[in-house]
């Protein structure tokens, strides 16, 4: 049997709607793993709101967060291990301009915190707690995070990102969130899944022909044009089921990865 490498994404793709992994999706998983495959998740999302799925599928396998700028085994040391960063400087930068790009907020994360610009009005659901203290607050950034997020109004956000490109365009790239928010996400320059991807399946031996990846967002177009086998899900949008090598047939609510990862490896 030849090991395949599964990548797997998680909002909108592992994920259902109410951002669990469902038992049968988590079942599906382990036996992929037990059967003798690799399974790693690559995500958008930074480390600490992607560590308890890790924990859930009792993963041991390298995984991708921050969408390529961390690349790590949780907990212990790994050679391989690579964080890329934004110059500090660059973060109270776009913070001084807020009001001229017409941000909600400006927030900076890093593997374990976050800060932000301002207490009130904070909200809450795009960093996954409801706690926030003093200590969260843009002025105790003291190392350099290793991504940035801005919340922009839809009419703007194109603008607000050609602006943030033309600025600092040899340090960052600009991302955009899916979904009915206008979220930027400021990443450093020429960080995507598959480059850290790629970091992955050299340290487990693994060739870009034997790995299969699924996603459902444009921040997933070059890990599926990476892998072997690239796999959009049916709810992904119509540019990432353009360049993936095939489409599952249900969503990520109806189990779609698990239903075709079941087939595709006769688990």
């Amino acid at each position: 049997m030849t090991k395949k490498l599964i990548a797997i994404d998680l909002d909108g793709t592992t994920l259902n709607s109410h951002s669990l992994i469902s038992p049968r999706t988590a079942s599906v998983l382990k036996k992929a793993t037990a059967a003798g495959h690799y399974v790693s998740i690559a995500t958008g999302r930074p480390y600490r709101m992607s560590a308890q799925f890790y924990q859930q599928l009792q993963l041991e396998t390298p995984m991708v967060t921050f969408n390529g700028a961390l690349v790590h085994k949780p907990n212990m040391v790994w050679p391989y291990e690579r964080e890329l960063s934004i110059q500090k400087e660059i973060a109270f930068e776009i913070l001084a301009q807020k009001e001229k790009l017409q941000l909600e907020f400006v927030a900076a994360e890093n593997r374990e915190t976050f800060f932000i610009d301002r207490l009130d009005n904070f909200e809450g659901e795009f960093f996954a707690t409801e706690k926030i203290t003093e200590a969260n607050l843009f002025k105790n950034l003291t190392s350099n995070p290793t991504s940035l997020l801005v919340k922009t109004q839809k009419e703007v956000s194109s603008l607000v990102s050609a602006s943030l490109i033309s600025q600092f365009k040899d340090s960052v790239d600009v991302r955009t969130w899916g979904g009915p928010n206008a979220i930027l996400e400021i990443v450093p320059k020429g960080v995507q899944k598959a480059m850290a991807l790629s970091i992955v399946a050299h340290s487990l031996d693994v060739q870009p022909k034997n790995i299969i990846a699924f996603g459902d967002e444009h921040n997933d177009l070059e890990l599926l044009d990476y892998a072997g086998w690239g796999v959009a899900m049916q709810n992904a949008t119509n540019q990432l089921k353009a360049v993936a090598n095939d489409v599952t047939p249900k969503t990520n609510d109806e189990d779609g990865l698990a239903d075709y990862l079941e087939e595709f490896l006769a688990l």
